[in-house]
């Protein structure tokens, strides 16, 4: 399975590859960070947050996007740029198909750490070992996008093969028996 991670930002929009299985090592395909000046508009950042999108995409052609869960912080204005680019991040996957994950900040650092309260240093190290790279990726959006794409394949592939086989599951249990039809020359 191949996931891109997106850590949504509207400065800095960290995207990250990642392939493999459960049980199995994951391997990194790509890492990057899409940044826009603050000196253009924010539909002129969006765009550019777009199309680097786009271009993983196009590139990687992935089995799924997970995506960071913007969750509430004090500032507002971070909010509504973080909320920005991951709503272009879900249209880019919507638009090809692609289903997409959406994971807590805490969720992620329990996958890659096992402690939910990990600090930005703590994830880096983590998916750095996880991916057996040389040095941590930077800057932390970047480890970040890893760290997303990582807790997918761990849990959140489970989870959609779980989601699969019960629906599965339902879809047969909803199909009408069929039955055989006796003939006159049948045994019974």
């Amino acid at each position: 399975m191949r996931v891109v991670g997106i850590d949504p930002g509207l400065t800095r929009c960290g995207i990250g590859v990642v392939e493999g299985t459960l049980g199995r090592p994951l391997r990194m395909l790509d890492v990057g960070v899409v940044r826009t000046s603050s000196d253009l508009s924010v539909p002129e950042r969006l765009v550019s947050i777009e199309a680097g999108i786009e271009a993983r995409l196009e590139e990687y052609r992935p089995d799924a996007v997970a995506i960071e869960r913007v969750f509430a912080r004090s500032d507002v204005s971070t909010i509504m740029g973080t909320a920005q680019a991951a709503g272009i991040a879900m249209v880019c996957a919507a638009r090809r198909g692609l289903p997409v994950a959406l994971h807590t900040p805490s969720e992620v650092k329990a996958a890659v750490s096992g402690n939910g309260r990990a600090d930005k240093a703590q994830v880096g190290a983590m998916v750095t070992r996880i991916l057996r790279l040389e040095t941590p990726p930077r800057p932390a959006d970047a480890a970040d996008a890893l760290a997303l794409a990582i807790t997918h394949l761990w849990r959140g592939g489970a989870q959609s093969r779980i989601e699969a086989a019960v629906a599965a599951d339902a879809r047969t249990r909803r199909a009408p028996r069929r039955t055989a039809r006796r003939t006159s020359g049948s045994l019974r």
